[in-house]
């Protein structure tokens, strides 16, 4: 599913970092100071109790997002704000298996391979696919969710009925930043490729206000946009007519930690494609209506 190579966007987060700074992406300057706090709460409980430390964005719902309201699914983040969605159960679920507590820690999406690097986290449960980019970065387990490709649009627009990617040809199309989903726009002939958005929300609001034609994204993600949002609608391509791209998610841990990989292999095998699909509705069931 989600997002392409970091590499570059590796190199540009380590410098900011060295220099006090913090990430590139979306919605803040700087990585966020209750990401650098959960980064830095992570740590120290390493020390405490060996928890099982999962980065993920917490912003792109119905796989993760962060709400101030607790129930049997969610994490805490920091004082007040709890991490929700598929990944976060998913998460809990391999802690179970581990026989660890589990630790949230939310971070910017360009943060995350290098904090995985640097050890502040040990595993990443983001909607990341698996891509030879970053299999040159870390390793990858099996994929923990299958998905499909997809054009949000404006519900009133003419693309609305769409059945191809070529049918917009000529639209102004845009995915989020690093992903996967910016990176198949240009499989789209005579396409405007808009400037990817650094937030899959800012991508979203671009298209509330007409700036963009379509959004690229992953069903599961489109319908939890789409039940919040009447005014837009979902396009789904006909078989061959759709996106070329590697639609599933994996975990991903540093290329070391075979033993680690190995039993989250082994936990993931337990969870049927049934429970998995049953526990991504409920997500977007479960989804604030803003996200």
């Amino acid at each position: 599913m989600k997002k392409m190579s970091l590499v570059t966007a590796l190199a540009v987060s380590a410098a900011m970092l060295l220099a006090g700074c913090g990430s590139g992406s979306g919605s803040s300057a700087a990585v966020s100071t209750a990401a650098t706090t959960s980064a830095a709460a992570a740590t120290e409980s390493t020390a405490e109790g060996d928890p099982f430390r999962v980065g993920m964005e917490c912003n792109y719902a119905p796989f993760n997002w962060t709400t101030t309201t607790q129930n049997e699914f969610t994490q805490p983040i920091s004082g007040t704000d709890y991490a929700d969605g598929y990944d976060v159960v998913i998460a809990s679920k391999m802690a179970d298996a581990l026989g660890r507590p589990v630790q949230i820690v939310k971070l910017d999406w360009d943060n995350l391979i290098l904090s995985l690097q640097n050890n502040q986290i040990d595993a990443i449960i983001a909607g990341m696919t698996d891509t030879p980019e970053r299999e040159q970065e870390v390793a990858f387990t099996s994929p923990y969710y299958t998905s499909e490709e997809v054009m949000i649009v404006r519900a009133d627009s003419d693309y609305v009925n769409a059945t191809s990617i070529q049918d917009f040809s000529g639209a102004v199309v845009q995915g989020q930043m690093n992903t996967i989903y910016d990176e198949v726009i240009d499989q789209i002939q005579g396409v405007t490729h808009q400037p990817a958005a650094e937030t899959f929300p800012a991508a979203i609001q671009a298209l509330q206000a007409g700036a963009v034609d379509g959004v690229v994204s992953e069903l599961p993600v489109a319908n939890g946009v789409v039940a919040a949002n009447p005014d837009l609608a979902i396009v789904r391509f006909a078989e061959g007519k759709g996106f070329d791209a590697d639609t599933s998610v994996s975990i991903a841990v540093r290329k070391e930690d075979t033993d680690l990989k190995d039993q989250l292999d082994k936990a993931l095998s337990a969870i049927s494609t049934d429970e998995r699909n049953e526990l991504m509705q409920a997500a977007v069931e479960r989804q604030p209506a803003n996200e």
